[in-house]
């Protein structure tokens, strides 16, 4: 698939799992934006660029990091997704975050002047990593860092078989590199790549915790990459994905719910000060 038309069905999906991702993922990604933060090392009065914001999970925090005196701006390629962060921003009075809709991969929206960009978990939906990855380079003042989070290897992600699930009934393709990012040192040599100086990479091990059956299933197809696709099922091809997702999930079941391993990888790079 063209790349121009992932990036498309990428921004249609996301507006389609925008109502659904904050209930559905907050609390299971929780643990992979608090590294990323904590590698970020934010501190008052510092510019930061926070890319595939998607529902402000990371937006807000860097925001508060950075204060007043600071200022963060989030890009995100879904509608859907700037208007929910841009409301949780306005509910907390938090001013000092400017929106802007745009891919990851798109120009910076100002370069050499962020003293950290970040990606938290969006990184494996862009069609082309390596562009990405160049511009938060770019957008970073010499000594700036970046830090971004992927999900880790397919293996150690028990709900990964979602995939193979949607594909069977519609072919999606839209997330071609989406388990390799997180295999061996591969996002690490990206960043190397790019110019990316002392590359340091942390992998850490959880748990996603569902209650029941219900709220496995709506993490899986609506509030997640899958929900394009998803849309496109009639009620008996949802009851199909539905059953077939649940079995490929079984081993995980915890009396009523669900005890999901998965795995986080986080990859800190640093911007050299003689660029």
């Amino acid at each position: 698939m063209k790349p121009g038309l992932q990036r498309r069905i990428q921004r249609y999906g996301w507006d389609r799992a925008a109502a659904d991702y904050q209930s559905s993922w907050s609390r299971q990604l929780e643990p992979a934006q608090r590294l990323l933060l904590d590698m970020a090392d934010l501190q008052a009065g510092e510019r930061v660029l926070d890319v595939a914001c998607g529902t402000g999970l990371v937006t807000l925090p860097a925001a508060e990091a950075v204060g007043e005196r600071g200022h963060v701006v989030a890009t995100d390629i879904s509608d859907g997704m700037l208007a929910a962060a841009h409301d949780a921003a306005a509910l907390s009075g938090t001013d000092w975050i400017t929106f802007v809709r745009a891919g990851a991969e798109d120009s910076a929206p100002e370069y050499a002047s962020f003293d950290a960009s970040l990606c938290a978990l969006g990184l494996m939906y862009v069609p082309e990593p390596e562009p990405a990855v160049r511009e938060m380079h770019r957008a970073l003042r010499p000594g700036g860092r970046s830090v971004i989070a992927v999900w880790g290897e397919r293996r150690n992600c028990g709900w990964s078989g979602i995939f193979p699930v949607v594909d069977e009934r519609v072919n999606t393709e839209v997330c071609p590199l989406f388990f390799d990012l997180g295999a061996g040192d591969y996002l690490s040599s990206i960043l190397e790549r790019e110019g990316y100086q002392d590359v340091t990479c942390e992998r850490i091990q959880t748990t996603l915790d569902y209650a029941m059956d219900e709220e496995a299933v709506s993490a899986a197809f609506a509030g997640g990459p899958v929900a394009m696709a998803y849309s496109r099922f009639d009620e008996t091809t949802k009851a199909e994905a539905h059953a077939a997702y649940l079995e490929t999930i079984r081993p995980y079941r915890n009396g009523a719910g669900y005890n999901i391993p998965g795995e986080f990888v986080v990859v800190r790079g640093v911007a050299s000060t003689t660029r």
